[in-house]
């Protein structure tokens, strides 16, 4: 079977703000994110992607800008079926404003039981992601082969769900998973799916303490575990 890169989009503004993000129209890449953006073509230097899907978001779009100039034959492709989860009234909200909501206590442990106020249930987003990922991989597998590699570029709580589902983990397990903004994640369908690879960022800083690389991202994940982390 084909193999399925996941990458979630680098670092934005609402990141580094602590701020969760949703479908907000705007919300952009910060410097680091851009960053993280030009690295992506060294990131994958040699490697024969078949083509490359993303959420229609303007991060996501962003993020694979350095890689499009640098490979202008790749075939790309815009799929709705993995945008953000719809936040609903928590759009834009500061996360650790979001970390008293009493429904959030839900989020961090029960949250195949959650819908968000105005928006989407997390069982929902998880269910199309997952189906767009599976058809996707088939498509590619017929008209590339079962050794073509290709890219899934989307958001955290999108891979979370897409390897909670490759690991036959259940969906209230999911908050266990933490996809850092650029890292890549790869998984292998078949008989039984395959995790071959998580989070890869290629870079370690991040675990040196009391440096600005080993905070910058902590902003309020553990409290407020949604949208996928900082």
């Amino acid at each position: 079977m084909p193999t399925m890169l996941l990458l979630r989009h680098g670092r934005t503004t609402a990141n580094s703000a602590g701020l969760l993000a949703g479908r907000a129209p705007g919300t952009a890449l910060d410097d680091f994110g851009h960053e993280q953006a030009a690295a992506l073509p060294g990131r994958l230097a040699g490697v024969p992607l078949a083509a490359a899907v993303h959420s229609p978001l303007q991060r996501c779009v962003e993020t694979l800008a350095p890689l499009r100039a640098a490979r202008p034959d790749l075939p790309v492709y815009e799929e709705e079926r993995v945008i953000e989860c719809d936040y609903g009234e928590w759009t834009g909200r500061a996360l650790r404003e979001l970390a008293e909501q009493p429904l959030m206590a839900t989020v961090r442990t029960r949250p195949s039981a959650v819908r968000f106020p105005g928006g989407e249930a997390l069982r929902g987003m998880a269910e199309r992601v997952v189906a767009a990922a599976q058809e996707w991989d088939a498509r590619i597998a017929r008209e590339h082969g079962e050794a073509a590699v290709w890219l899934l570029c989307t958001h955290g709580d999108n891979i979370k769900a897409l390897v909670a589902d490759a690991l036959g983990l259940h969906l209230d397990h999911f908050q266990r998973i933490a996809p850092h903004p650029a890292s890549v994640t790869a998984i292998r369908y078949g008989d039984h799916p395959l995790l071959l690879r998580f989070g890869d960022t290629g870079d370690l800083r991040e675990f040196v303490p009391h440096t600005p690389a080993g905070e910058r991202d902590r902003t309020a994940e553990t409290e407020a575990p949604v949208g996928g982390g900082a």
